[in-house]
């Protein structure tokens, strides 16, 4: 049996390569006195000796491609999904609608999640809603808190009485926060990133990057810094349209959220959709305007 990185009561981690880099991610473990939990199966799970083999059920926190990778270790199991992911778990077509990616990017991503990421679809996953509490006995219960904006249906996952919170995609990487989904939502993230400081945890796990986190305050910092990269993206777009108006395929050349050089099929479709998200809010607030709605041209107000 591999031995957890970290203990806590019912609560077990085993972290991924590099603390759960993407693509790899970190594996939670719950056990409880009538049943046992995974949440997600980063590619870490196929790794894991014996770790998953009691593992009653599996619970998403948000479907993506690498907190599925290990699906294959506990095939007959339950899934379990929020509503507002559960077509993207259940089939691609309904992962395609999640992503909504132009089709020629879906089909070379199909190919990578297959290689890459073990993908199988789970039409068989059950859904379940904010609030939702998984009774594990013994006291230990797992509780739903929804927090969309990654994705539509990304939720914290917090372990009870341990008071141990999976927060997924709230990663607190640098890179900052990923919104450029189809049911991703600049907005919703913005009200999440507000709203996770006051769920009741005195420890948080990430699915990538920072793993776990003991201290309040050192949780707080972090998650203040996750959060200020959405007002720097917005600075930055800001002077990219200081000097003459753009279009948006002229803003996604030049690149708010990847650096230039970087390639990857979907790149242009992530930033297309960040972007449009950034302009709509800055429209909004009167900090930018469409000077010719034909062309599809901005520029600040």
């Amino acid at each position: 049996m591999t031995e957890a990185s970290f203990h806590r009561g019912s609560v077990q981690v085993y972290l991924g390569n590099k603390s759960g880099k993407y693509p790899d991610g970190n594996q939670v473990v719950v056990t409880g006195a009538d049943q046992q939990v995974a949440f997600d199966t980063p590619l870490v799970a196929r790794s894991l000796n014996g770790v998953l083999e009691g593992v009653d059920m599996v619970i998403l926190g948000h479907v993506h491609e690498d907190h599925l990778a290990g699906l294959g270790q506990c095939p007959h199991v339950p899934v379990w999904v929020h509503e507002g992911d559960a077509e993207a778990a259940r089939s691609w077509e309904g992962m395609t609608r999640h992503f909504g990616y132009s089709p020629d990017v879906l089909q070379d991503w199909h190919g990578r999640m297959v290689r890459d990421f073990f993908y199988q679809p789970r039409p068989d996953a059950l859904s379940y809603t904010d609030g939702h509490v998984w009774d594990l006995g013994g006291g230990v219960k797992v509780r739903a808190h929804h927090t969309p904006g990654h994705t539509s249906g990304h939720c914290v996952l917090l372990v009870e009485p341990e008071s141990v919170a999976f927060i997924g995609d709230i990663d607190l990487t640098g890179f900052g926060p990923y919104y450029g989904d189809a049911t991703s939502n600049l907005a919703q993230f913005r009200h999440t990133l507000n709203a996770v400081r006051d769920i009741d945890a005195q420890v948080w796990v990430t699915s990538h990057h920072r793993a776990v986190i003991t201290d309040r305050d050192a949780f707080l910092t972090a998650l203040q810094a996750f959060t200020d990269k959405l007002d720097q993206r917005a600075d930055k777009l800001l002077g990219m349209l200081h000097h003459e108006p753009q279009s948006l395929e002229a803003l996604v050349a030049q690149r708010l959220v990847y650096p230039l050089g970087y390639e990857a099929a979907f790149v242009n479709d992530v930033e297309r959709r960040m972007i449009e998200q950034h302009l709509r809010e800055l429209v909004d607030a009167g900090q930018v305007r469409c000077v010719d709605a034909s062309r599809g041209l901005f520029a600040r107000a």
